[in-house]
């Protein structure tokens, strides 16, 4: 008997947020097991894949780790577009990440350009729980702000400690199988860097030519 073909959810998971609160750390502590000890501004976008099983459903997930310094933003953001869900992470001891928890949630609503804006699943995530100190973002404060903003969901996460990083990345997964139930495709059991790599040369091929085509006239 022929065996069947395994079928899979192939879903992509888009993490944004200030330069320096632990987004790539999240995505790595999440997508490695380890934490990230010496940090370096994300250029641009990169992204990892992690297979999990949610509820017997094997999941691809391709998760986007974007630029969060001003100066980077821009070649990032071309990557929003197709996401089924988002992250937006905040530092719990920087304040001033917390206040752009806003801006960023409106960037990508316009930049990546949703059909259902106003049901588009986010997860808002208070990191570096692991400080303690009176400086902290309370979790009343998030709370409030995630209830005044679209009732979104809030997590608190420390990529140092390992607490709750699993928790929040299966939170994301199921709130883009609710969105995509229907995005089932056929993929290999294992996706090899090469095709990694020639899949992000072929997406930043497109936006540089559409760019490109913008800038001609008469």
């Amino acid at each position: 008997m022929e065996k069947k073909k395994n079928k899979k959810v192939f879903l992509k998971v888009v993490i944004i947020g200030d330069s320096g609160v632990g987004k790539t750390s999240l995505i790595h502590r999440y997508t490695s097991t380890r934490f990230l000890q010496d940090f370096k501004p994300t250029i641009g976008a990169e992204f990892s894949n992690k297979e999990v099983v949610i509820n017997g459903q094997t999941v691809v997930a391709q998760i986007w780790d974007t630029a969060g310094q001003e100066r980077y933003q821009s070649l990032g953001i071309s990557f929003y577009r197709g996401a089924d869900c988002c992250g937006i992470v905040f530092d719990r001891s920087e304040p001033g990440s917390f206040e752009n928890l806003e801006t960023w949630k409106n960037a990508f609503l316009k930049h990546g350009a949703p059909k259902e804006e106003g049901t588009f699943p986010f997860l808002v995530i208070g990191n570096k729980s692991d400080l303690d100190d009176g400086t902290l973002v309370k979790e009343r404060e998030a709370q409030e702000w995630c209830s005044s903003n679209g009732n979104l969901e809030y997590i608190e996460t420390s990529a140092k400690d390992n607490t709750s990083v699993e928790e929040a990345f299966t939170k994301l997964i199921e709130k883009g199988m609710e969105r995509e139930k229907v995005n089932l495709v056929e993929l290999p059991d294992r996706m090899s860097q090469k095709n990694k790599t020639v899949n992000l040369e072929r997406d930043v091929a497109k936006e540089v030519n559409r760019k490109s085509q913008k800038k001609k006239c008469c």
